[in-house]
């Protein structure tokens, strides 16, 4: 047992090392939702649904009170937390030049692990995570001016298995996602019903080791049927425009393709950077460097 269990653990973690989760700074009154608007990173804690959630907000010195501001939520892996995935995605800086607002929130813990419930190997959680990042949607959107069409999610593994179960049960609300090295679990995509069109880019290797490409029946679905479905959903054309992405990086042992599917309704589109020998990797901080994961999304 105690071998399936840090199997278990070593498959589905999502980084490098393992640190701890950060201790949040401001503590939100969860019965009047009040963030406070200031400039820079913040770190909250609420409590929601009887659990303490917590997680950090980092708005642009260039935000502008009465010009609306897109919002990127970013989700950690599994056995991860919202701190690193902050530092090694650089996305505040991306954010800073951008001008729009990212939102790192921290899983909550499942067998003292940290995880998104998204079914497969979290059908164990009584989470309901999509209802926390609703709710986390509305509070932002009462305190700060955002842009209700230029709401967005992505993340890394079982952060963009989260990405996905959003584009499938909150598609009201999410414009488009991102999932690098996630998937859909069999309980996302069989139950998948999005209620509009919404763009997709999927970013994986095909010689991942902890999400399969080819999926896994019991658990993932394979990518392949993941990039079908969403260009189905959407209607995109079923004739992709495929890109060798230059090697510029030779010694990562791995090439890049973009494949898209597009003219897809209200101008969607599906996009997949297939890593040909890519790994388990947020590509562009590690692995494959031929190109920068979060400068794409």
């Amino acid at each position: 047992m105690k071998k399936f269990i840090i199997g278990v653990f070593l498959i589905f973690s999502c980084s490098p090392e393992i640190v701890e989760i950060p201790d949040p700074v401001n503590i939100i009154d969860s019965s009047d939702p009040v963030i406070p608007v200031e400039y820079g990173l913040q770190e909250f804690e609420i409590e929601f649904q009887g659990l303490v959630r917590t997680f950090n907000i980092f708005v642009p010195d260039s935000y502008d009170p009465l010009d609306p501001i897109p919002l990127l939520f970013c989700m950690h892996g599994y056995g991860s937390n919202n701190q690193l995935i902050m530092e090694y995605t650089e996305f505040n800086d991306i954010a800073a030049e951008e001008n729009f607002i990212v939102v790192y929130p921290q899983g909550s813990l499942l067998n003292g692990i940290t995880h998104w419930n998204v079914g497969g190997w979290t059908s164990g959680s009584f989470v309901d995570d999509v209802a926390f990042i609703d709710f986390l949607i509305d509070t932002i959107s009462e305190n700060y001016l955002i842009n209700s069409e230029r709401i967005y999610s992505t993340g890394m593994s079982n952060g963009g298995y989260m990405s996905f179960l959003l584009a499938c049960q909150l598609s009201e609300k999410i414009a488009a996602i991102a999932s690098v090295t996630g998937s859909m679990t069999p309980q996302t995509f069989y139950g998948c019903q999005p209620q509009r069109a919404i763009s997709i880019l999927q970013m994986h290797g095909t010689s991942d080791g902890v999400v399969p490409y080819g999926g896994n029946a019991s658990w993932t679905m394979g990518i392949n049927n993941v990039i079908d479905y969403w260009r189905e959903h959407n209607s995109c054309d079923s004739s992709p425009t495929t890109i060798d992405i230059p090697d510029i990086y030779t010694f990562d042992n791995s090439t890049v393709q973009e494949i898209t599917y597009s003219n897809g309704d209200n101008n969607t589109m599906v996009r997949h950077y297939r890593v040909d020998g890519g790994g388990h990797d947020w590509f562009g901080a590690w692995g494959n460097r031929d190109i920068i994961a979060s400068e794409i999304i």
